[in-house]
């Protein structure tokens, strides 16, 4: 901890320990918009394969090759995979033992278990080096509130743990210790995603995950290829803790607790969760997750009568009978979960679309316009609209979720700024220049400060926004 600490304050933070939360990272000096505040390779990692995307071991590109020997471990060629042998050597080794059966087993979570100990071992057989941000030390102090898991989770943490004792066969090994670390990787792991937050594997960041949660972040996590940065999206004054958010944060106060307490186990306490009860998050529950006004020219939100037969809208005055929501929500959830299964079969995009445009229609009679249950039905549907290349309909339903995005999320988050790059490049598809250039602007002003401008991906949305201002001067001086 004391060699930690002392490598943190030239990176001016701190650890200190907060009642109720724990280990707490400080900032020694002032934080602005747009700053790293803290990067880390990953202790281990692993890409997360499955049956329709196979990603490399190292660099997570789309790849077919398979280790010759294994045949469980993908690359793109060989300089990812003599980059790796080193390490993947030892694990090549223990899972090539491994008949057909057991193979079948081994998921991401087994390999990144399998992958710790490996690493491990080969520091400690100093044929990897170690550092103070790069050592076992780190993953040993992470909290796995193994004390509050179920007894059937514990169970599958047992099951796992004797698979990661087959696998690597080691007379020393601790299947406790085995289990207390899937536990630790449930609570701190983190999910690698691509400068569009697509998921491409899982990855342990021990010094990071030292970093608390809040509902209201100061901060973001974001990723370039394997490395994970925390960045500044509000000035953090020095003295202060650095906040990033573990879940999406588009939901009402109870539906954030829920999926804190089911994933972390612990009550979040920020000051957004502690307006649990009032009148402001009321409003924001109703409107997120809640009903429409029975008028539809208003856009009011309802809450329960005193009686609790019906839902009174608080801007107009109107009743909805609870019987006539109840009655829509039935159809909408019986139709979701039917039509939904038929998707897995669904070989064309367009049959996909039109099951989706059921949902949307029942959804839009029963929930509030700027419901999330809404945003995310028609979030599908631009994303199948984009696939079918139908630009014109793909925007007008990416412009319906805009306003959503802007109400649901704060005014610098990524996934906003990523809603209108995808709106500016539709309106350039379509040669709605000006309109293109307006809507990547917005995208810029957001993604510069939580994913910076060395990146790739900020590098050529800045190509797209000069290119696409280059074509709306042409457009206008050509008009006089």
């Amino acid at each position: 901890m004391e060699d930690l600490q002392s490598v943190l304050v030239d990176l001016n933070l701190t650890v200190s320990s907060v009642p109720e939360k724990g280990r707490s990272l400080f900032a020694t000096k002032d934080f602005y918009p747009g700053e790293v505040i803290i990067s880390q390779e990953p202790y281990v990692f692993v890409p997360n394969n499955n049956s329709v995307k196979k990603r490399c071991e190292r660099c997570f590109t789309t790849s077919f090759k398979k280790c010759a020997r294994c045949q469980l471990v993908l690359y793109c060629g060989r300089s990812c995979q003599k980059a790796e042998w080193k390490f993947h050597r030892l694990e090549c080794e223990a899972l090539s033992r491994l008949d057909d059966d057991k193979r079948k087993y081994v998921t991401p979570s087994i390999r990144l278990m399998v992958k710790l100990y490996l690493r491990r071992k080969l520091q400690n057989d100093k044929i990897i080096p170690s550092t103070v941000m790069d050592n076992y030390n780190l993953v040993e102090a992470l909290v796995s509130h193994m004390s509050d898991i179920t007894e059937e989770q514990l169970l599958l943490y047992a099951q796992m743990a004797n698979l990661v004792n087959v696998i690597l066969q080691w007379p020393e090994i601790n299947i406790k210790e085995i289990a207390e670390n899937f536990s630790k990787f449930a609570c701190n792991a983190h999910t690698i995603c691509d400068s569009e937050l697509r998921p491409l594997g899982t990855g342990l960041y021990p010094v990071i995950s030292i970093i608390n949660h809040s509902c209201s972040p100061n901060s973001v996590l974001v990723f370039k290829e394997r490395t994970a940065s925390v960045r500044a999206v509000q000035h953090v004054p020095k003295g202060s803790e650095v906040l990033i958010s573990y879940i999406e944060t588009a939901g009402s106060t109870m539906t954030r607790q829920k999926a804190l307490k089911e994933q972390y186990l612990f009550k979040c306490t920020c000051p957004r969760c502690s307006k649990l009860g009032q009148y402001d998050d009321i409003q924001e529950s109703a409107i997120l997750e809640g009903y429409r006004c029975k008028n539809e020219k208003c856009d009011g939100f309802l809450l329960r009568t005193t009686d609790g037969n019906g839902f009174q809208c608080q801007k107009c005055g109107l009743v909805r009978e609870k019987e006539e929501i109840k009655k829509i929500a039935t159809e909408t959830k019986s139709l979701s979960e039917e039509e939904a299964s038929k998707l897995s079969s669904a070989v064309h995009c367009q049959e996909a679309i039109s099951i989706y445009k059921t949902i949307e229609k029942l959804q839009t009679k029963l929930y509030h316009p700027f419901s999330i249950n809404l945003m995310r039905t028609r979030e599908k549907i631009l994303k199948l609209l984009m696939e079918v290349e139908e630009w014109s309909e793909a925007l007008a339903y990416c412009k319906l979720t805009i306003p959503v995005y802007q109400s649901a999320y704060p005014a610098i988050h990524p996934l906003l700024g990523l809603q209108y790059y995808t709106c500016g490049k539709l309106e350039w598809y379509l040669k709605e220049t000006e309109e293109a250039v307006k809507s990547l602007t917005k995208a810029v002003d957001i993604l510069k400060i939580t994913h910076g401008t060395n990146t790739h991906f900020v590098k050529e949305l800045l190509m797209k926004l000069e290119e696409a201002r280059a074509e709306a001067s042409y457009k206008s001086s050509s008009k006089k």
